[in-house]
């Protein structure tokens, strides 16, 4: 199958820099979404797609690794690929190139099939199993994201947040763009102005619906090691669990 891989090309643009002129790291894995997107699209596998079979994809697990971010106007591609099946889940990878073929970043990440009548899990439909024929060799692929995640412990920083209409996704609920950025903002902006990010492991536990209020909460683990918690204002109830590592000067 010609498209089952795919690779777009992006420039960095202003509105997608920080204090640096790099790009930040919301930014980055909103275009590795967008390539995946463009992929999904290619394959026939789009949430468009399986609207008439009433599911969509969601989000479960991502890994992040981060070599170097690019800077304002640099011409950065990003390669990404269907990357396996488990008996629920599909697995995909990201890994993002300079202008001369230098790695800047990868990722991988485990998705899932939701209902979108009952808002629970699906399974896999014989006709999305049909294309593990085309998936790639386990060991071209990336390290699947897993295993557990280091304790929340005690919140040494904490932020809240309102869900608006501009937060939702094509699911309409909570776009996993927003989870990213809301964890990333309980850290203190002094401290984003001056590290860079490292490593990140996320996993998404429920999800959040217009209106919700949520309250961002970060632990220090060590030094530019942090554990963050999303949860809900309302019921207490844990939406999102990830853990960071950053580099600083």
């Amino acid at each position: 199958m010609g498209n089952f891989q795919h690779k777009e090309n992006f420039q960095v643009r202003t509105y997608e820099i920080d204090n640096h002129k790099r790009i930040t790291l919301v930014a980055l894995v909103r275009l590795m979404h967008e390539a995946a997107m463009q992929n999904v699209i290619n394959l026939g596998l789009s949430v468009w797609d399986l609207e008439p079979q009433k599911i969509s994809w969601v989000l479960m697990r991502k890994k992040l690794w981060v070599d170097r971010l690019p800077v304002l106007g640099d011409k950065i591609s990003i390669f990404t690929t269907p990357a396996g099946f488990n008996r629920s889940f599909t697995y995909r990878d990201y890994i993002v190139y300079d202008a001369e073929g230098n790695r800047l970043a990868a990722a991988s990440s485990t998705w899932l099939l939701m209902d979108t009548e009952a808002r629970k899990m699906a399974p896999l439909p014989p006709f999305i199993k049909d294309y593990e024929k085309f998936m790639p060799d386990p060991k071209d692929c990336l390290p699947r994201p897993g295993g557990r995640l280091t304790p929340f412990t005690e919140p040494k920083w904490t932020n809240s947040f309102c869900v608006n209409w501009h937060d939702l996704d094509f699911n309409n609920h909570l776009s996993n763009i927003k989870y990213l950025e809301w964890m990333l903002e309980g850290l203190p902006a002094s401290y984003l102005q001056t590290a860079t990010p490292l490593e990140m492991r996320i996993e998404y536990k429920s999800e959040s619906l217009l209106h919700q209020h949520i309250l961002s909460e970060v632990c220090e683990v060590e030094e530019n090691n942090f554990v963050h918690r999303l949860k809900s204002k309302e019921t207490d109830q844990i939406l999102c669990l990830a853990t960071s590592k950053w580099h600083r000067p």
